[in-house]
């Protein structure tokens, strides 16, 4: 692989003066087609349940609840500290 065979150089669009390929090659036999990508295939998956799905309103609810009685705990259970950080 040369700047020779590089697609720009052929055509004097390069405007780098450098004797290796530099990261913007693209070969000259390609004429600068993209390359060809995998073909989408769509799949019908009708009557298939999601493996997750939103939690409810209440479902919601419940899980602030936890965290918030989780947390009242927790002060509980921990010494008081005063604004020193001593005990």
């Amino acid at each position: 692989m040369t700047c020779a065979e590089c697609f720009f150089k052929q055509h004097e669009l390069c405007a780098l003066g450098l004797t290796e390929p530099c990261p913007t090659f693209r070969p000259a036999a390609e004429e600068l087609r993209p390359p060809r990508q995998l073909r989408f295939v769509f799949r019908n998956n009708h009557g298939v349940a999601g493996t997750w799905a939103f939690p409810s309103a209440e479902e919601r609810a419940a899980l602030h609840e936890e965290a918030a009685a989780h947390a009242e705990r927790l002060r509980e259970t921990q010494p008081q500290r005063d604004m020193m950080g001593s005990i």
